[in-house]
């Protein structure tokens, strides 16, 4: 089963969706002994978007984003519930932490467990879809099968777990209800307060990068929203898929996304290739020829460091023979006996 990986380590969670899809996300991590790192971070979502952020630093749930103020003027106890939530959440973390440390037979050391959970919902369709999954040290540990209700444990410490939350019949009634109904609900209200910000399709700028002249051409794209976007190199107007490294979608701090597209250097002629940018919304693509004078760099060839160099340092010695020649004429101004002739007062007078 695949590794998750959650947004209080490292980021965003990005989750590939159709136009049409939301989701609604809560991240949680309980950690101990990790440095300059709170002990518990929980962080809400939607639509891949920051909606909130709590840690056992700070004690209270602080949104992220300035539509949350209609929220809070519909739902005036919000965040103080939010944050009772969270509060109740650490407790519960830094317990079932301690709990699987006992488990493993660790005592020390740097130890995370994460959860993630939430649900998307197709606003064409109607369809809604709930996950819960944990993990513990950067691995499944547990994860909730949502069409048969029952837990799956991909590894042997987690099947007293399973055992116990597939008894608990009352909780798995609750989940159910929740990611089927009151998650959804929610998710609504949030798509449609922040719809304007949500909703919205930025471009992005696209550029073409390049370390050094043998190294691979990178096609980048930031700076655009949402993330349900594709990038590709393309020959002959056919999309290649070999010699190319296609990146992830990754968040900049600003809410915006970016991507990359690495293409091994061709051997016939550039003028056949071209970068492809879509992003979900917009019909036409941004297609950007693979141009050599387009191409931005930080390289600097030695050779010319060479040049440079040897220039400065013969500007240095050209600096140090004109002062030490000056240096020299002067004193030999001092000692010349004309000179000194001049400066002897008039014995005449």
């Amino acid at each position: 089963m695949k590794t998750l990986v959650f947004v209080s380590l490292v980021g965003l969670f990005l989750h590939d969706t159709t136009a049409e899809m939301h989701s609604y996300k809560f991240f949680f991590t309980a950690s101990s002994e990790v440095t300059n790192f709170p002990e518990f971070v929980a962080v809400g979502m939607v639509d891949d978007i920051q909606l909130g952020h709590y840690d056992s630093n700070i004690k209270r749930v602080e949104p992220k984003q300035d539509w949350i103020n209609k929220v809070t003027e519909d739902e005036a106890e919000y965040l103080k519930r939010e944050t009772e939530r969270a509060v109740g959440a650490q407790q519960w973390f830094k317990v079932r932490l301690d709990n699987l440390k006992r488990r493993f037979n660790q005592t020390g050391g740097v130890h995370i467990y994460q959860k993630m959970s939430g649900c998307e919902w197709d606003d064409e369709t109607g369809d809604v879809n709930g996950y819960d999954q944990h993990g513990y040290d950067g691995e499944d540990f547990i994860v909730l099968d949502t069409k048969t209700w029952t837990w799956v444990a991909p590894q042997q410490q987690a099947v007293v777990t399973k055992q116990k939350w597939d008894k608990d019949k009352t909780e798995l009634e609750y989940l159910k209800n929740y990611f089927n109904k009151e998650c959804v609900d929610w998710l609504k209200k949030f798509v449609n307060y922040g719809r304007s910000s949500l909703m919205r399709t930025d471009l992005p700028t696209v550029s073409l990068l390049q370390k050094t002249p043998s190294s691979r051409v990178t096609c980048h794209a930031t700076g655009f929203y949402p993330n349900r976007a594709m990038m590709f190199w393309r020959k002959d107007g056919e999309e290649l898929h070999e010699d190319v490294d296609k990146g992830e979608i990754l968040p900049n701090h600003d809410g915006s996304f970016q991507i990359s597209a690495d293409l091994q250097l061709p051997s016939d002629d550039w003028g056949k290739y071209d970068c492809v940018f879509q992003l979900s919304g917009v019909k036409e693509d941004i297609v950007t020829k693979l141009d050599k004078r387009e191409i931005k760099t930080n390289y600097v060839n030695p050779i010319y460091m060479i040049i440079v160099i040897i220039a400065v340092v013969l500007l240095l010695v050209t600096i140090v023979c004109v002062a030490g020649f000056c240096l020299y004429k002067k004193r030999n101004a001092v000692n010349d006996p004309a000179v000194e002739q001049m400066m002897l007062p008039n014995q005449n007078t």
